[in-house]
């Protein structure tokens, strides 16, 4: 975790830095002023002569000139200098003075103005200008990066707006960023072939792959690229590391793109293997004979097999690493100078492939403001969205782009769901099945899950809010109290579709937990029945219609009247019940915030300084 000194030089200045302090968990607050509540210094400039390289951050409280003055015989260079922040002691502005990027100037910058309610002040040009910050997206996203010339003149070249090319060989969440934030200089390609290099004066490219383009260029590696290998017992490092370098340069694959190595585990303690993971700075990770022969090899041999009882090391280690069974370099046997032998192959990580998806969505309890973000921006970017109308109020749907198809499943049967999506599916579309509340609760995604894995499709999941949640929201209650009630049951009761005979309603009562009883308002008669065996008369009870919809009811009463609400408001479909002694209570205090209990973020220790 970050240390960070603050640095006040008068009276106000201590007040704020008070403040301040208390958003670091490793803070130190010193002046040369006398105060009981802070660490007193002799001076400034002893101070960081003892411990500028010693901490992450400094925040100057005061004038800006006293910070740069006293900072100016310590500054190296922007890779090893410390974030530094001043403020002045009134607190109205907030200004990066050094380290704006790579040291997280910027970012504390911005953090702080919130804070205290000031001004951020940020005078570097790609911030000025809300464009990406080339020099820290490597860190932010796992990226190694290289340029073709000085970073400081492909900094000068985007800053200054010239035509831009971006290539995005892969996927992942920085591509992703760059995709939504693209500047209206730049230029997105999927293919290195179909740029023009004429209309353009920089190349960015997140990538894999080793180009040569004709103009100034910066690439960024991602790490997606799964090496498996097999060798000769006691092979020598230094010609294995010369010789799976010569195959990734013959690939046009940067070696900065290595994600991980595998082999068989009988190859754990290969020294050679060892080192040349340590050298590459990735994990090395070893299968088992029956985990290499679940995947198909490409390549069989008979020979391996009969020694170690597996059909393939190098492919099968490269594929299992990730979760692929494609290869970008089948398995390779290569001869050594020494007489040693080894095997290697190379696959791309599943998840960085741009190819098709599907995406189950959780749409929330129904309010079309309550998807989460990342649910919103793949409705906007979806070339399909399938959404069940009965269950999912149509204003959702309203986030598609104008091109993509939207269809209602209300009316479908499964079949002609996967149907559907099978022909997107084969274009390389993005897929939306949009489900109510959140996925994984009575979402019925099982079903489709297991059509998607027979298939061979590539699907994930989006979690949602649930209605159960939504419901405590509108109560204005907390569901887990101290001492009154630690647990929450998601449950329904028996209707058609039968429960299982260890969670039945009577059974799951005797805990008198939180219990949220779904798709069981046509049996709420019987439902009342088995809570009462165990819930007192007087329980609380609410019944929620369609919460956060336009036309919600909620409903709040006793437990011996849970039926008759339910009845006399002809409530049917998409209705909630939550019975339990947390709706509406106001008792018991948690120990998070007690004055006298410690945890991680409030200790009680005292950074230690030198000065």
């Amino acid at each position: 975790m970050n240390k960070t000194a603050i640095i006040a030089s008068t009276d106000k200045g201590i007040e704020l830095g008070l403040t301040i302090q208390k958003e670091f968990q490793k803070s130190i607050l010193v002046s040369t002023r006398k105060n009981n509540d802070i660490t007193q210094i002799d001076s400034i400039h002893t101070f960081l002569e003892n411990n500028f390289l010693k901490f992450d951050s400094f925040i100057f409280i005061g004038a800006l000139g006293i910070c740069v003055r006293s900072i100016a015989p310590y500054i190296q260079d922007k890779i090893k200098d410390p974030a530094i922040i001043n403020i002045d002691d009134t607190g109205k502005f907030v200004q990066s003075v050094l380290s704006g990027h790579l040291g997280g100037a910027n970012t504390l910058t911005h953090n702080l103005s919130k804070v205290i309610g000031a001004q951020a002040i940020i005078t570097t040009s790609s911030d000025a200008q809300n464009i990406w910050a080339l020099d820290t997206l490597p860190k932010e996203y796992n990226w190694k990066s290289k340029s073709t010339i000085e970073m400081n003149k492909i900094i000068s070249i985007f800053v200054n707006n010239k035509p831009t090319a971006l290539l995005l060989d892969i996927k992942d969440k920085g591509s992703a960023f760059l995709e939504k934030n693209k500047p209206h200089f730049v230029s997105i390609y999927y293919h290195y072939d179909a740029i023009d290099f004429s209309k353009y004066e920089l190349l960015i490219a997140v990538t894999y792959t080793v180009y040569e383009a004709p103009i100034p260029a910066l690439y960024y590696y991602a790490p997606v690229i799964t090496m498996g290998m097999g060798c000769s017992r006691g092979i020598e490092f230094h010609l294995l590391e010369k010789s799976v370098k010569n195959q990734l340069q013959e690939q046009n694959i940067a070696v900065e793109s290595i994600k991980s190595l595998g082999s068989l585990d009988v190859k754990h303690d290969e020294t050679a293997f060892i080192d040349l993971a340590n050298t590459l700075e990735i994990p090395f990770i070893t299968f088992t004979t029956d985990e290499l022969n679940s995947k198909i090899s490409l390549n069989p041999s008979e020979i391996v097999m009969s020694k170690l009882g597996v059909y393939s090391v190098a492919e099968s280690s490269a594929m299992l690493l990730a979760q692929n069974n494609e290869l970008i370099l089948e398995k390779k046997k290569i001869h050594l100078v020494s007489g040693k032998k080894h095997t290697i192959a190379l696959a791309l990580d599943k998840r960085a492939q741009r190819k098709a998806e599907i995406i189950i969505v959780g749409a929330g309890p129904g309010a079309a403001d309550l998807i989460s973000v990342k649910g919103k921006e793949l409705l906007e970017e979806a070339d399909l969205i399938l959404y069940a109308g009965s269950l999912i109020p149509i204003e959702l749907t309203h986030y598609a782009k104008p091109n993509a198809i939207v269809r209602n499943s209300a009316s479908m049967t499964l079949e002609e769901q996967i149907e559907i999506m099978s022909t997107h599916y084969v274009k390389g579309h993005l897929i939306i099945r949009l489900q109510s509340g959140d996925p994984s609760i009575y979402g019925a995604i099982q079903e489709q899950m297991t059509i998607f894995d027979e298939k061979g499709f590539d699907y994930s999941i989006v979690p949602g809010i649930s209605s159960f949640q939504a419901a405590a929201a509108y109560l204005k209650s907390e569901f887990t109290i101290p001492e009154v009630v630690q647990s929450i049951i998601l449950t329904r009761g028996e209707g058609k579709t039968p429960l299982p005979k260890n969670e039945k309603l009577n059974e799951m009562a005797k805990h008198q937990a939180t219990m949220c009883i779904f798709l069981s308002a046509t049996i709420a008669k019987s439902v009342q029945e088995q809570l009462l065996e165990h819930y007192p008369k007087d329980t609380p009870v609410a019944v929620l219609y369609r919460v956060t919809w336009q036309d919600e009811k909620v409903f709040i009463g006793k437990l011996t009247e849970l039926a008759q609400i339910i009845r006399d408001n002809k409530l049917t479909l998409t209705t909630l019940v939550i019975v339990g002694a947390a709706i509406g209570a106001r008792k018991n205090r948690s120990y998070l915030y007690n004055l006298e209990w410690k945890h991680i973020f409030r200790t009680g220790k005292e950074v230690k300084i030198k000065g």
